[in-house]
């Protein structure tokens, strides 16, 4: 089987050297073991970077025959940088992986050993999160737990490192939406899956591509492109809004009719205004993120483009 590595890169200059270096010598002790063919590839995907990433891959494209590479035309995202790798190769099998390398790459090999039993997705998952400070740790392990919750099919502390087949690739060319969330995409294609554990390492150099601005965006991309939960909850909190509205009315009405102790109150008239106002607002807001990316869906804008390719 040709294996193609896809690395998604942005502005890695200072990571790319040694990036090379353990995929290449990777991808050649699986070739000398007989696991994938010598045609294999390593393919690099430059994000529209800002520094020499780009010329790096073009200098190592000429000195090594399997290395390749991708130039896209301006910055469009790490998911649609990944799409970009996946639906320009040929290969029978392709494996993502972030340029840091923080992603456990000797698992490789246990992820072709699980393809050949059969599988035709293999979800590289973390153990555990010991090399994240507190906040990270906790934000995203609460952001797994609650796409899980909102009915998202994800796999728990998996990011983008998998294994996946021509026939899963090709299925994937199939779904024709532009808000990518790649994670949630790929167990929509079904097929026999699996998972290999691994421990994550630190960054070998350079800054974090994902800030928590990013993460949070992120975030709300996978919640709002896969559950309708929170257009749900609009409507749940709606009817409790509207039940206490009625039980409320009935106990002014009760104190005027039966009481003498009704005093026209400036809080019972301006705190109702408030908090439907308020209700009302938070609603519209979360029902124009959906408008929103019908709007975006009905344009069918390209999800990335092409300048130059490196064979």
């Amino acid at each position: 089987m040709t294996l193609s590595i896809i690395v998604p890169c942005y502005n890695e200059e200072e990571v790319l050297p040694e990036t090379v270096v353990r995929l290449s010598e990777l991808l050649q002790a699986l070739i000398d073991k007989k696991k994938v063919d010598e045609k294999s590839r390593i393919c690099f995907v430059d994000d529209g970077s800002k520094d020499a990433t780009w010329k790096m891959i073009e200098r190592y494209s000429t000195e090594q025959p399997n290395i390749c590479g991708i130039k896209l035309s301006r910055n469009y995202g790490h998911q649609n940088a990944l799409i970009a790798g996946l639906f320009n190769t040929d290969s029978d099998i392709a494996i993502t992986i972030d340029a840091d390398l923080q992603d456990d790459i000797s698992v490789i090999e246990r992820m072709i050993d699980e393809y050949y039993r059969g599988n035709e997705i293999v979800y590289g998952v973390r153990k555990k999160r010991d090399t994240d400070t507190w906040f990270k740790r906790m934000t995203a392990e609460s952001f797994y737990k609650l796409m899980q919750l909102l009915g998202v099919n994800v796999v728990y502390n998996h990011a983008d490192f998998r294994l996946m087949s021509r026939n899963v690739i090709e299925h994937l060319k199939e779904f024709k939406e532009v808000n990518l969330f790649l994670r949630a995409m790929i167990p929509l294609i079904g097929f026999k899956q699996t998972s290999i554990y691994y421990d994550r390492s630190e960054r070998m150099a350079g800054e974090t591509k994902y800030p928590l601005k990013k993460m949070l965006a992120f975030a709300w991309e996978g919640i709002t492109s896969f559950s309708i939960v929170p257009l749900r909850f609009i409507t749940f909190v709606g009817f409790v809004i509207f039940f206490f509205s009625i039980l409320m009315s009935l106990w002014i009405l009760g104190i005027k009719l039966f009481t003498d102790s009704a005093v026209p109150g400036w809080a019972s008239t301006v705190l109702p205004i408030y908090l439907i106002g308020g209700i009302q607002v938070f609603s519209v807001g979360i029902v124009g993120e959906y408008i929103g990316k019908i709007y975006m869906e009905t344009k069918s804008r390209p999800r990335f483009i092409i300048e130059r390719t490196l064979d």
